[in-house]
């Protein structure tokens, strides 16, 4: 493969990490953007990367800022000798009732949920024409954007959110051969978000704690909860030549929960 560079936002740990790491040894170089306080893990990131044979920077993001997002993208351009492909993987759960949601917790979702992977469809596609490559864009959605969940209210609007500013900008970037599409992950057992929901939904429907994730878990026909791996198979395969004439599409990764 020809020199590619890939940079991650939320690509300090967690599934962001996971996708770097595949992505390294697909040849790629990767610039891993996070916040400040996320450097220590960057670099214990990077130094896998480097064992790939590929180079790996840490670049200082906040996505709700859309001219540092674009200033970055400038940077890791520069730094890597190219722009390939972007990866928005960077998000936040906020979990409660309907009727308990802040307006902070709301704003905040939007900010990073929705404004920053505008920020970064923005700053990606003006690298891209500027370059002349036809870019990749990869957006991270969720199941909950395809089918709205009981105390996701919040999370599920923003992800629904996603994969129309998908489809729209695959649709107006397509001219310019820029790719745009979505992965939905289904719950990620390695994560603690599940032990958030299942206290809210233990609230709800007075289920004792962890009877609400070994019944979300049975309705799941493969088996189980989503792994990193999974999800960053299936970015590696977006961000291939594998892929190139796909767009506008949203990837259901959840050992088919919403079928």
């Amino acid at each position: 493969m020809s020199h590619k560079v890939v940079m991650i936002t939320g690509g300090a740990q967690g599934i962001g990490a996971e996708i770097a790491r595949h992505l390294a040894k697909d040849g790629f170089d990767v610039a891993l953007a996070d916040l400040p306080q996320q450097e220590t893990k960057a670099r214990a990131v990077i130094k896998e990367i480097e064992a790939a044979d590929q180079m790996g920077i840490f670049v200082r993001l906040d996505v709700t800022d859309q001219a540092k997002f674009k200033a970055v993208v400038d940077e890791v351009a520069q730094k890597l000798g190219g722009f390939d492909v972007l990866v928005n993987n960077a998000g936040i759960a906020k979990v409660d009732k309907i009727i308990d949601i802040k307006p902070q917790d709301l704003e905040l979702s939007y900010q990073v949920n929705v404004f920053g992977v505008l920020y970064g469809i923005q700053a990606a596609a003006k690298k891209f024409k500027e370059l002349k490559v036809p870019g990749k864009i990869i957006n991270a959605s969720s199941i909950a954007g395809m089918r709205a969940f009981p105390v996701w209210a919040t999370y599920s609007s923003t992800k629904a959110a996603v994969i129309s500013l998908t489809q729209a900008a695959a649709k107006e970037l397509a001219p310019d051969h820029i790719k745009v599409n979505a992965y939905a992950p289904g719950v990620v057992g390695t994560t603690g978000m599940w032990d958030e929901i299942d206290r809210k939904m233990s609230e709800i429907n007075g289920k004792p704690l962890g009877q609400n994730r070994k019944d979300f878990i049975n309705t799941i026909p493969l088996g189980r909860t989503v792994e990193p791996n999974d999800i960053a198979n299936v970015v590696a395969f977006l961000a291939s030549s594998k892929a190139d004439f796909i767009t506008g599409q949203a990837f259901a990764v959840d050992g088919g929960g919403i079928i």
